[in-house]
């Protein structure tokens, strides 16, 4: 297979094609008529949502791909594009592809048709804007993985910024004002600092003939020579920017109010892949670039006391909400408090650790979020006191749920466990006093998430509205059955996931441990 797509040149157009392919299909949605189509039984059938589910299908495909020309052996950029973007700020249109990247980009066209079935019927206004905004907050979030200048990398970071404010303002809850400017004001603010940090990098680590160099690769050559504290102040920018996109403790106060007030399909993408590029902002950039920084001991020590708090914290506030959404968000918060744990730990088992729960959380989270919202559009209610023993009104809804509840909260044998279970014993190695504090996380996971169970789908049926609540149909079951699909694959033989992420986790491992002790090595001379 990896031959077949080397000899027609497969990498050298796939990745500009995943991202012009989504803005292509938002075009042609843009364009189509205004007045939905009707079929034979005068059911009014919107052809923006049954374009863009097609669309999406063909950014998978094409993505999918990927999966076989990947080279595990190689830890340079694959299927790499570089032409010149805007040559006076030397600025490129750069995109390349490692080992986590590969995994990123197959979530994110994994999860996007699912969020649109997600939406088939809850979305019933606006539906050309919704489904062209889905499709341009793609390519920004692919932009963000692919992108190898940092500018462009902001810029794609930017661009997925306005869509998400758009469709949690116009086609969320009651609060969706409140929620979508908290939002954009949370994520945005942060970000410009750390705009002005890669300003800064690029204007004063030039390169050939004196001019202004953005390429991740020449700054990440040239970064060792930014002075100790400028690389911290720099660090910081970065981090802050990252911090809240987690988001990490005490950043995350904009997180419950977003997914709460978000429509499914906002809530499963930012659960499922916005929260991620977080994370994957601290392993592409602000480990590599500042690693003197980054390993600092009273920084690190201070990020992972917020990690190991989050965790915790999450799990906590979980356990008391009575909103069942609110709850599975706040969860959002403890996951990721694992995914920094085992960053910043930093040895091969705790990233690779990392990057599976990054995965995992964004397959079983956004299969709750999916389950929330179809249980809503029945009831109109998220609060688990409105429900009882549906489990013997909606048997497949009720066996649904629990397989995902028990994957969410590391079940062996599902997707959860081996991303966790990687995490506790890498971070151990370096830090086992806070690993063994973040383990009781998973026990306080168990809690939350089975106490819900038993009140939403396994207590008497003691309300009337309850009795007549139909289960799932087809659509839901088909749009579920690959989501639990990967969750057993996952846990059943995670093996070629971490075959294809080990080499750059390896490789970011060694450049972080070997950069920082040179730095030590050269300030104590």
């Amino acid at each position: 297979m990896a031959s077949f797509l080397g000899s027609i040149g497969y990498n050298g157009w796939v990745l500009p094609a995943l991202l012009a392919i989504p803005l292509v299909g938002a075009l042609a949605i843009l364009l189509l008529p205004a007045r939905e189509s009707i079929d034979a039984g005068g059911v009014e059938t919107p052809a923006a949502r049954t374009l863009a589910l097609w669309v999406f299908i063909l950014e998978f495909v094409v993505s999918l791909g990927l999966w076989w020309s990947f080279n595990p052996a190689d830890t340079g950029w694959q299927a790499s594009v570089d032409v010149s973007w805007i040559p006076t700020w030397g600025v490129r249109f750069t995109l390349g592809l490692d080992g986590i990247a590969l995994m990123m980009v197959l979530l994110t066209t994994f999860i996007m048709p699912l969020a649109v079935l997600g939406s088939w019927t809850s979305i019933r206004t606006k539906v050309r804007g919704y489904y062209g905004l889905l499709l341009i907050l793609t390519s920004g979030m692919i932009g963000v993985f692919l992108a190898r200048d940092l500018f462009l990398f902001y810029v794609m970071w930017e661009v997925m910024l306005v869509p998400m404010y758009f469709i949690i303002g116009i086609w969320g809850g009651e609060r969706r004002i409140y929620a979508s400017v908290k939002f954009f004001i949370y994520t945005f603010l942060p970000s410009l600092l750390m705009l002005v940090a890669i300003i800064y990098l690029g204007l004063h680590l030039k390169g050939a003939g004196g001019t202004p160099d953005f390429s991740y690769d020449h700054l990440l050559g040239a970064a060792t020579a930014v002075p100790t504290r400028v690389a911290l102040w720099l660090f910081s920018a970065f981090f802050l920017a990252f911090a809240v996109k987690v988001p990490m403790f005490p950043f995350h106060t904009w997180l419950p109010d977003a997914h709460v007030e978000a429509p499914t399909a906002g809530s499963v993408i930012l659960a499922g892949i916005m929260l991620k590029m977080g994370t994957f902002g601290f392993l592409r950039f602000a480990l590599p670039l500042f690693p003197g920084a980054s390993m600092n001991p009273t920084v690190r020590m201070i990020i992972l006391i917020l990690a190991v708090i989050g965790i915790l914290y999450g799990a906590l506030v979980a356990m008391v909400q009575p909103d069942f959404k609110k709850l599975v968000a706040y969860s959002s918060v403890s996951h990721l408090g694992f995914v920094m744990l085992g960053i910043f730990a930093l040895t091969l088992q705790s990233v690779q650790g990392a990057l599976m729960v990054m995965i995992n959380h964004g397959v079983s989270t956004g299969a709750l979020f999916l389950l929330v919202g179809m249980i809503y559009e029945r009831r109109h209610t998220r609060l688990i006191e409105s429900y009882g023993g549906i489990a013997r009104v909606v048997p497949m809804f009720a066996a649904a749920l629990t397989f995902v509840s028990l994957s969410s909260i590391g079940l062996p044998g599902t997707n959860g466990f081996v991303g966790e279970f990687l995490v506790l014993l890498g971070s151990f190695r370096t830090y086992p006093a806070l690993t063994v504090i973040a383990t009781t996380g998973v026990i306080f996971a168990a809690v939350y998430l089975l106490w819900a169970l038993q009140r939403i789908i396994f207590n008497p049926v003691d309300k009337q509205e309850n009795t007549h609540i139909p289960d799932l149909n087809r659509r839901e079951v088909a749009l579920l059955v690959p989501l639990f699909a990967v969750i057993i694959w996952l846990g059943v033989y995670p093996a070629p996931v971490l075959r294809r992420m080990e080499g750059t986790a390896q490789a970011l491992v060694n450049r972080v441990e070997s950069s920082s002790v040179s730095r030590v090595s050269e300030g104590t001379r």
